[in-house]
């Protein structure tokens, strides 16, 4: 193995810091990330403290992480979209709305999991 190769530990390594670097950049430019990250913070914890059990606090948990999930996906979309300019193109403008369409189905996944195990 050549010392240039990212294999092993060096690899995970660097998928590390480049994760960190993609969540500092979200908080940074990201308003609604930042929003959703307070959400997830107050939410996460009530998870734990509400679920009667272990699948449930899972359940109740990983709901709002997705939400985090799909905003990161989201932004990566647009922002890889806005990287080409102000344009306005229809494949642009689709994929902006379904990206969004998608956060908005995940809080509806949110909901609807909260409401069935609290309810």
């Amino acid at each position: 193995m050549s010392s240039g190769c990212n294999t092993g530990f060096r690899r995970i390594l660097k998928s590390f810091v480049y994760s960190w670097r993609g969540l500092r950049a979200a908080f940074t430019h990201e308003e609604a990330f930042r929003q959703e990250l307070v959400l997830a913070a107050l939410l996460v914890p009530l998870a734990l403290w509400l679920g009667h059990d272990g699948v449930q606090r899972a359940l109740l948990a990983a709901s709002v992480i997705l939400v985090l999930i799909v905003e990161l996906l989201n932004s990566a979309i647009e922002a890889a979209i806005d990287r080409f300019g102000g344009e306005r193109h229809p494949l642009s403008a689709r994929a902006k709305d379904m990206a969004s369409a998608a956060v908005f189905l995940s809080f509806i996944n949110a909901a609807v999991i909260w409401a069935v195990v609290l309810l």
